[in-house]
């Protein structure tokens, strides 16, 4: 028709030629991820660990207060694959039931560190001046508290309360992934400064902002997305560093409540017996040992798989 513009075969040639690029970039990194065996046999051995916490109990369906004082402190067994503790109460339903909260624990504190390391640290990357210094005065204020003795103290002030209020079940798990989330959204915050410093110097962020993008369209559109790969890998090392807290937390006996076991929490009810029934400490210590190490190695295999350095 007369007075219309034709389409450009050039922009229309780009959009299939960016779609391809991303999915060859994303084949990259999963081609680079499948060649970190370790990183590979961390996520089988985690993705097994969250299947037996979640489907476990429905299929072995053992009361985890259950209490058989004829059968206290026992072995491996038929009747009891990992043996019982000093009640007879059965360890494999326990430890299924705990590795619910254990593992939960460590994902929720991980979005809460994630999510307000990311806006405090985009914040401060995409500012400047007096907003960036007194964002990065108040991290390195946290990062120099010490958080051992404030996560114990928080949680002895206020564990009554919260109990009171909402359930020694909920009411703990809310106290307890408030507290260790709100002490490791520092590194995080550090890591997205670093990356937006960087990111907002390039040329593509450069050009929308000629464009006459507005600052939080740069953040969403722009820079964020492209901080994405670094901000993954902290979030798989705070699951792990979460559970370590956790673990300790209720070892030290400021965790959950004894009728409601997590991996730690069975560890310190273990540390009295451990002549007599040392699969009661092996038990939760193996599982701890194995979350751990396999998140970690998720996490290197992540940050090799997504480094852009790297990208073919």
């Amino acid at each position: 028709m007369a007075g219309s513009t034709p389409a450009s075969p050039t922009a229309d040639a780009a959009l299939p030629g960016l779609a391809a690029r991303r999915t060859s970039l994303g084949l990259e990194a999963w081609r680079r991820f499948r060649r970190h065996r370790l990183a590979l046999a961390g996520a089988l051995i985690l993705g097994l660990m969250i299947l037996a916490v979640l489907l476990g109990p429905l299929a072995w369906r053992v009361p985890i207060n259950e209490i058989d004082f004829a059968a206290k402190l026992q072995g491996s067994s038929l009747a009891h694959p990992l043996g019982t503790d000093d009640l007879g109460q059965d360890l494999l339903a326990r430890m299924l039931y705990g590795g619910r909260l254990s593992l939960a624990v460590g994902l929720a504190a991980m979005i809460i560190a994630v999510v307000v390391g990311v806006i405090i640290g985009a914040i401060a990357g995409i500012s400047r001046g007096s907003v960036d210094a007194a964002l990065m005065w108040l991290t390195d204020l946290f990062l120099s508290l010490p958080q051992l003795p404030l996560l114990l103290l928080i949680i002895y002030l206020f564990r009554d309360a919260l109990r009171a209020l909402a359930g020694p079940e909920v009411g703990m798990f809310v106290l307890i992934v408030a507290v260790i989330g709100g002490f490791r959204w520092m590194p995080v915050a550090r890591l997205v400064r670093a990356q937006f410093l960087s990111l907002r110097e390039k040329e593509f962020v450069e050009a929308a902002r000629a464009l006459g993008a507005t600052p939080l369209r740069l953040v969403a559109r722009h820079i964020l997305p492209n901080s994405l790969g670094p901000v993954i890998v902290a979030g798989t090392i705070d699951v792990a560093a979460a559970i370590i807290a956790e673990s300790t937390l209720s070892f030290l006996g400021l965790g959950f409540p004894p009728d409601i076991p997590t991996w730690g929490r069975i560890l310190y009810d273990a540390k009295d017996h451990l002549d007599v029934a040392p699969h009661w400490a092996v038990v939760p210590g193996g599982a701890i040992f194995l979350a751990v190490l396999s998140i970690n190695y998720l996490g290197d295999g992540l940050r090799d798989a997504l480094d852009p350095r790297k990208v073919m």
